[in-house]
C-alpha cells in the first residue's frame, strides 16, 4: 500500500524532501529560544545589567525571525507537495477506473469509488502534511527539549520522562481503539454516499410515486449510523486534552516544587527554572501532537489501504499479448455459453449456442430476468464468459484489442445516457473526427433529425447533464445515432426504442434495412413489433435459449412466444414519445 501511494508522489518529491529540512531547521530555533531567555534572566535581568538584556534580546529577536522563515518555507512546501499527492492520486485512480470492466465497477460500487476519491483522497493529502511536517517537528521538538533539560539539569529531568511514560501508555491505548472505529466510518460513509447517490439520479422516480418520506427515512438511519460512530471515535479523542492537562499541571508542580528546592540550595537558577518550564510545554505539547499523528494516520491507513485496492486493481479484462486489430465481418457465434456474474454464483446464462449470419437482423425477447441484456453484453465483451466462447467475426471476443471490437460492435444500452455540451459533441463520442454532415446523416437514420432541427439552435442546442432537457425517447434516438456513427460491423439494441412511439420505431428499422444492410443488428426488445420483421428471433426463458427461428415458424412452434404475441396484440400498443 506505501509503495503505491508513495509512487504518486512523483514531480513532488523535492518538495517533499525539502519540508524536513526546513522542519528541522524550524526546531533548533525554537529550542534555542528557552535556553536565551534563561541568559536573558540571569545574566541581565538578575545581573541588573541592560546591555546583556540587550545583546540577548537581539539574539532572541534573530533566532525567532529564523524560525518564523523555516516555519513558512517547510508549510509552503508541506502544501506543494501533499496537494500534489492528492492530485495524482485522483488521476492514477480515474485513469484505472477508465480501463475496468463492468464486474470491475459492480465489485467497488460507484458510491465507494466517489468516497475513495474524494473523502479517502482528502485523509490521505492531510495525513501527508503532517508526515512531512508534523511527524518531524513533534519528535525533534520532543528529544531537543528533553536533552537540554538533562543538560539544564539532570535530576529534574526525571520528572518529565515519568510524565512521558504515563502518557506513552494511555495514548497507545487511545489510538488503539480509535483505529478500529475509524475503519467502520469510512464504511458508513460509502453507505450514505450510497443513499444519496441513489436519491438525487432516480430523484423523478421518488416523485412520481410520492416516495420523500420512505427516502428521508433512509438517509436518516444511513446518517444515524454515522454520527453515532463519530460521536463515539471523538469522544474518545477528546479525552486527549484533560489527560494533557492533568499530566502538565502535575509537571509544573513538581518542577515548581523541586525546582524551588534546587534554587535555594544553589544547584539551579532562576533563569534555567523559566527555561525548563518552557522545555517541559513543549515535550508535553509534542507528545500531544505525536498523538494526533497516529490517529490522523491510523485513520488515513484504512483509506490508503482502499485507494491502493483501486490503483492497483487489475481489470478482469484485458488484451490478449497479440491482439487482432480487424474484425473481418459480423457474424456472430455463441458456442455452448455459460456465464455467471460472480465465481461461483448461479448462472445468469446456460449452454448458449447460437449462430448468426453477417448482416442478419436479429430479434431477442424473453421476460423479465431472462438474460436477454446479459447475451447483448456479452457480444461486445463488456463481461467475459464462464464458459465457451463468443466468436465476431469468427475469432474469440478475447482474441481482440479491445478498443477495435467495441469499434466494430456499437451497443445502445438499456439506459439512454448523454453527456453536458451540445448534440454535436453528444454525437461524436461515436466518431471524434465526424463533419456535421455525417451527424446529420446518422440522425436520419435515427429518426432524430426530425426534433434536432424544431429546436432554435439545432445541433448546437446544449444537452444538459443526463440529458434531462429532451424527452426518453428523443435521448434514445440520439444514442442510437451516436452508435451508427461508427458505422459498426455489429449493432446491439438493448431495448433503446422503448420509449419511442411504435409508428418511429418502424421508421428507424426500416431505415436500418434500407441503409445498413451489411450491418448485423441484434435489437433486444419487450415488443413483439420492434423484432417481428426481424430474419431470425431467439426466445430466452430463465437464460436459456427456448427458440430460434422466424417470427412466422415461432408463432406455430413455440408457446412462450406465441403466448406473447398475443398478449400484445389484443390490447394493442398504447407506447408513445413523452418526457
Amino acid at each position: 500500500m506505501l509503495k503505491t501511494l508513495l509512487r504518486q508522489v512523483r514531480q513532488y518529491k523535492v518538495a517533499a524532501l525539502l519540508t524536513p529540512v526546513w522542519t528541522t531547521a524550524e526546531v533548533i530555533m525554537g529550542i534555542l529560544i528557552p535556553y536565551v531567555t534563561a541568559s536573558i534572566i540571569d545574566k541581565g535581568i538578575q545581573a541588573g545589567s541592560l546591555p546583556e538584556v540587550y545583546k540577548w534580546g537581539g539574539v532572541m529577536i534573530g533566532i525567532a525571525c529564523l524560525s518564523m522563515l523555516f516555519g513558512i518555507l517547510a508549510g509552503r512546501f508541506a502544501a506543494y507537495s501533499s496537494t500534489g499527492l492528492a492530485a495524482n492520486l485522483r488521476e492514477a485512480m480515474y485513469r484505472n477506473i477508465q480501463r475496468f470492466s463492468f464486474s470491475d465497477i459492480d465489485k467497488f460500487s460507484t458510491a465507494g469509488l466517489v468516497t475513495r476519491m474524494t473523502t479517502d483522497v482528502s485523509n490521505i493529502q492531510r495525513a501527508f502534511q503532517m508526515l512531512l511536517r508534523t511527524s518531524f517537528r513533534a519528535p525533534l521538538n520532543m528529544v531537543s527539549a528533553l536533552l537540554m533539560c538533562f543538560f539544564i539539569n539532570t535530576r529534574l529531568s526525571i520528572i518529565f520522562l515519568v510524565a512521558m511514560l504515563v502518557l506513552t501508555v494511555f495514548l497507545t491505548i487511545l489510538i488503539t481503539r480509535v483505529a478500529r472505529l475509524f475503519q467502520q466510518i469510512l464504511k458508513k460513509i460509502d453507505n450514505l454516499n450510497g443513499v444519496v447517490q441513489e436519491n438525487v439520479s432516480a430523484i423523478r422516480v421518488v416523485k412520481a410515486y410520492v416516495r420523500e418520506s420512505h427516502e428521508i427515512s433512509k438517509f436518516d438511519k444511513a446518517a444515524l449510523e454515522l454520527f453515532a460512530l463519530n460521536v463515539r471515535a471523538e469522544s474518545l479523542m477528546a479525552l486527549n486534552h484533560p489527560v494533557m492537562n492533568l499530566v502538565v499541571n502535575a509537571c509544573i508542580i513538581s518542577l515548581s516544587w523541586w525546582g524551588a528546592h534546587f534554587i535555594v540550595d544553589g544547584s539551579l537558577t532562576t533563569g534555567q527554572l523559566t527555561s525548563l518550564f518552557s522545555y517541559v510545554m513543549t515535550i508535553l505539547s509534542s507528545l500531544m501532537m505525536l498523538s494526533m499523528i497516529f490517529v490522523q494516520l491510523t485513520q488515513s491507513a484504512a483509506s490508503g489501504v482502499r485507494i491502493a485496492e483501486v490503483i492497483d486493481e487489475d481489470p478482469d479484462m484485458f488484451n490478449p499479448e497479440h491482439p487482432l486489430t480487424a474484425v473481418p465481418d459480423g457474424s456472430i457465434d455463441f458456442d455452448h455459453v455459460y456465464f455467471s456474474y460472480e465465481k461461483g454464483g448461479d448462472y445468469a446464462l446456460e449452454d448458449i449456442d447460437l449462430h448468426i449470419h453477417a448482416g442478419e437482423t436479429i430479434g431477442i425477447i424473453g421476460g423479465t430476468g431472462s438474460g436477454k441484456s446479459t447475451l447483448g453484453n456479452l457480444i461486445s465483451r463488456l463481461y467475459d464468459v464462464s464458459e465457451g466462447a463468443v466468436r465476431v467475426g469468427g475469432h474469440d471476443v478475447r482474441a481482440y484489442d479491445m478498443t477495435v471490437l467495441h469499434g466494430e460492435v456499437a451497443m445502445v444500452l438499456q439506459k439512454s445516457t448523454l453527456f453536458s455540451g451540445t448534440i454535436l459533441d453528444n454525437l461524436r463520442w461515436g466518431k471524434e473526427d465526424a463533419t456535421l454532415e455525417e451527424c446529420k446523416e446518422a440522425c436520419r437514420l435515427a429518426c432524430a433529425d426530425e426534433f434536432i432541427e424544431a429546436f432554435p439552435n439545432g445541433y448546437e442546442t446544449r444537452i444538459e447533464q443526463g440529458g434531462t432537457n429532451v424527452s426518453g425517447g428523443q435521448r434514445q434516438r440520439l444514442c442510437i445515432a451516436r452508435a451508427l456513427l461508427k458505422k459498426p460491423k455489429v449493432l446491439v439494441l438493448d431495448d433503446s426504442t422503448s420509449a419511442v412511439d411504435t409508428a418511429t420505431d418502424a421508421r428507424i428499422r426500416k431505415a436500418f434495412m434500407a441503409r445498413i444492410p451489411g450491418t448485423t443488428k441484434v435489437i433486444i426488445s419487450q415488443r413483439i413489433l420492434s423484432i417481428k420483421d426481424a430474419d431470425r428471433i431467439v426466445v430466452m426463458e430463465n437464460g436459456r435459449v427456448n427458440g430460434f427461428d422466424t417470427h412466422e415458424n415461432l408463432l406455430i412452434n413455440n408457446e412462450i412466444y406465441r403466448d406473447i404475441y398475443q398478449m400484445q396484440t389484443s390490447g394493442g400498443e398504447g407506447d408513445f414519445d413523452e418526457i
